[in-house]
């Protein structure tokens, strides 16, 4: 039931399945990280498929930044998914929600933006909507994900639906960086937007439903 509430308000995670070939080039690009420097992805492949590659190796988790020369992170205060607050370093092991946070800019923010990705019985769901004032602003730009070393963080959440939040509550340095660009966030034709002074609960309720009226839109538009 949970899952099934989760896949009508939300969209699931792309399920990857790496070929031989993806593997072999993934394994010499990876090479790079623990270094901390800048990894140069030319790959043909997406780079979120290459970034759910590390993910799904399990060492790593991801912090997504407009931010492109950051050393080290340092804990700031915020509030977890529980709006309780907290001072730490946030992260996460979906690279696709921290591509999110790279390309989002921030600066021109007014009012709220709304996002996520659940974990309901081992499968990923993401949602993402902007308020009506920001979208107007062209809140993108080209930003940094960081590759955090998983084993310094907790998950943040419990429980059989959760935020895929992990968190550390002293700074971490980077073992490795890759630019992104909007055209590698997923989810772009998938971001939502909604009234600067709506509920958060209308937000998820509608999220979807909003998602694909603008697509259909977007498509009549074009032919």
């Amino acid at each position: 039931m949970i899952s099934l509430i989760l896949s009508i308000l939300m969209y699931q995670s792309p399920i990857v399945v790496f070929t031989q070939e993806e593997i072999e080039k993934y394994e010499e690009l990876s090479k790079s990280i623990n270094e901390g420097r800048l990894i140069d992805y030319t790959l043909q492949y997406p780079k979120y498929r290459f970034l759910q590659y590390l993910s799904w190796k399990g060492n790593y988790v991801f912090h997504g930044s407009n931010y492109r020369n950051i050393e080290r992170i340092e804990p700031r205060e915020q509030t977890l998914y529980n709006n309780e607050l907290t001072t730490a370093v946030f992260a996460t092991t979906e690279p696709i929600w921290s591509i999110f946070y790279a390309v989002f800019n921030r600066s021109a923010l007014i009012g709220s933006f709304r996002n996520g990705c659940l974990i309901g019985r081992n499968k990923k769901y993401h949602y993402y909507s902007i308020n009506e004032s920001t979208i107007k602003n062209n809140p993108w730009m080209d930003g940094m994900l960081y590759i955090l070393p998983k084993e310094k963080f907790h998950m943040s959440g419990q429980g059989k639906v959760q935020f895929d939040e992990w968190t550390c509550n002293e700074y971490v340095t980077p073992v490795g960086k890759i630019s992104v660009s909007l055209s590698d966030f997923y989810f772009l034709n998938k971001v939502a937007v909604h009234k600067d002074n709506e509920p958060l609960f209308s937000t998820w309720i509608f999220y979807k439903v909003r998602t694909l009226l603008a697509n259909s839109k977007r498509t009549s538009n074009s032919t």
